[in-house]
């Protein structure tokens, strides 16, 4: 049995096995030997799951949560919401300020997207990675969109761009080794650090749209 892992010039990393100290060497013949699957039980995430075909009380999530009244966003973990798209926290985040923009359409046609929702998915992808770069100053950060369930999209049928913020020893040993990964924050506090934040990019959209506003009516 496999009781350790190891990389090429690199330290031992070596979980606690029951009746095995964690400082016993690994050698290289016990590393080409099977890993054995280890399981634990994670009830939470069953309506997760359930609800990973895009459906949630016979109808889309994201669908529920666009249609949702402004007054239940906290609920909803919605930080903003454009004309045509919003942005709120993944609830099984990778890192903390893991983000998702969503399209208020239900659609899993990105080649097809009308051009101001395109437009509008980028703006706002664009826009958010400004705010996380001001409230967690990451080292990096990974944006993309699964396209169809083969590529690994939860919720294949309505197109959402992730946008991850990383940090450099952000992916440790534990991943690798115990397939747990640790979240140094939980989303109630991450939504409170970014929801100003947002707020004020909607303040700035506000005064922007009544400017337009102004200037229309005075070249009229």
């Amino acid at each position: 049995m496999r009781e350790g892992f190891a990389l090429p010039g690199k330290p031992l990393c070596i979980p606690v096995v029951a009746g095995k100290p964690p400082w016993l060497p690994v050698s290289q013949d016990t590393l080409n030997e099977e890993q054995p699957m280890e399981t634990k039980f994670t009830p939470w995430r069953m309506k997760y799951i359930k609800q990973g075909d895009g459906k949630a009380d016979g109808g889309c999530i994201f669908c529920a949560i666009a249609a949702a009244p402004p007054e239940t966003d906290a609920e909803h973990l919605v930080l903003y919401r454009g004309e045509r798209c919003f942005v709120l926290l993944n609830l099984y985040p990778y890192n903390p300020g893991h983000l998702m923009v969503v399209t208020n359409a239900h659609t899993a046609d990105l080649a097809g997207l009308d051009t101001a929702t395109a437009e509008e998915l980028f703006t706002l992808t664009r826009r958010s990675v400004g705010v996380l770069e001001a409230e967690y100053g990451p080292h990096g950060f990974n944006l993309g969109i699964n396209l169809g369930r083969t590529a690994g999209a939860g919720i294949a049928e309505h197109l959402h761009m992730h946008i991850v913020p990383r940090w450099n020893g952000d992916a440790n040993f534990l991943p690798i080794v115990g397939g747990t990964r640790l979240i140094p924050e939980d989303l109630s506090g991450t939504y409170q650090r970014l929801r100003p934040r947002f707020d004020a990019l909607r303040c700035e959209d506000e005064e922007r749209s009544r400017g337009a506003i102004c200037c229309s009516g005075a070249e009229g």
